[in-house]
């Protein structure tokens, strides 16, 4: 039973936060009486909720529970600091993000004051790891298999700049391990722009990527500086001590 209700939580999505039991049953190759069953006590314990008439969402009372997981809790309370002073110095939306499986997650997102366009993101969000900053700078410090994986799953245009070469990927995450962060241009939304750089942890793991985001048409070096920093500080208040700007992230 346990396995079953997993299967209906899993199958909302980005592309998918609110479904028809139907949907579920679809989803789920469940019985719709069983399927119904599920529903309802995800329903009563607060893992779902009904949205209008016969339509579910994720219900609050998950997002609680997954908000008390102790690295998603200690990362967010180190990065947030950094995180506000850098949309505060900018103007610009400022993200953080994680490796989740073969994606990228948003796990917080900062507005900036100064907008000159929309930017497309919230918490909870999936993305594709070739198609921004954010994600090569994951990509980059991941296992050489998961680039492996990523490459033969394909790499998607979704804008203008999105990499699709397998090859010019390769030597984009090349740079952004020996710069210590990542540039990107219109590869995921048209006429926007960021900078990443990569938060490490005490085990000297990288564990998330920092960016803010601008328009395409920006210079992109100036914020260069202010990124890593945001990036750094996050990094100090992981426990991580030594400042990751050696030879091999310069």
């Amino acid at each position: 039973m346990l396995g079953r209700a997993l299967g209906v939580l899993a199958a909302f999505s980005d592309a998918a936060p609110e479904l028809a039991l139907a949907d579920i049953v679809a989803a789920t190759s469940l019985p719709p009486a069983t399927a119904h069953r599920i529903v309802a006590e995800l329903v009563a314990w607060g893992a779902l909720e009904r949205v209008g008439r016969g339509r579910y969402r994720i219900g609050m009372r998950l997002w609680r529970v997954g908000a008390l997981a102790p690295s998603a809790r200690n990362l967010r309370e180190a990065a947030l600091p950094p995180m506000q002073d850098l949309a505060a110095a900018t103007g610009h939306v400022v993200h953080l993000v994680v490796l989740d499986g073969h994606r990228a997650l948003f796990v917080e997102r900062l507005a900036g004051h100064d907008e000159e366009f929309t930017v497309r993101s919230r918490v909870g969000r999936d993305m594709p790891l070739h198609a921004s900053g954010p994600g090569k700078v994951l990509l980059a410090h991941a296992p050489a298999t998961l680039v492996d994986e990523i490459v033969a799953r394909g790499l998607p245009r979704l804008a203008p700049g999105t990499i699709t070469d397998p090859a010019v990927l390769r030597e984009a995450l090349d740079t952004a391990r020996r710069t210590g962060y990542c540039l990107s241009r219109e590869e995921m939304t048209e006429g926007a722009a960021s900078v990443a750089a990569p938060v490490v942890d005490a085990a000297d793991r990288v564990v998330a990527a920092l960016a803010v985001v601008v328009p395409a048409s920006s210079s992109l070096p100036p914020f260069i500086p202010a990124v890593r920093m945001a990036a750094a500080t996050a990094s100090r208040r992981l426990g991580h001590r030594a400042d990751r700007t050696g030879p091999e992230f310069r």
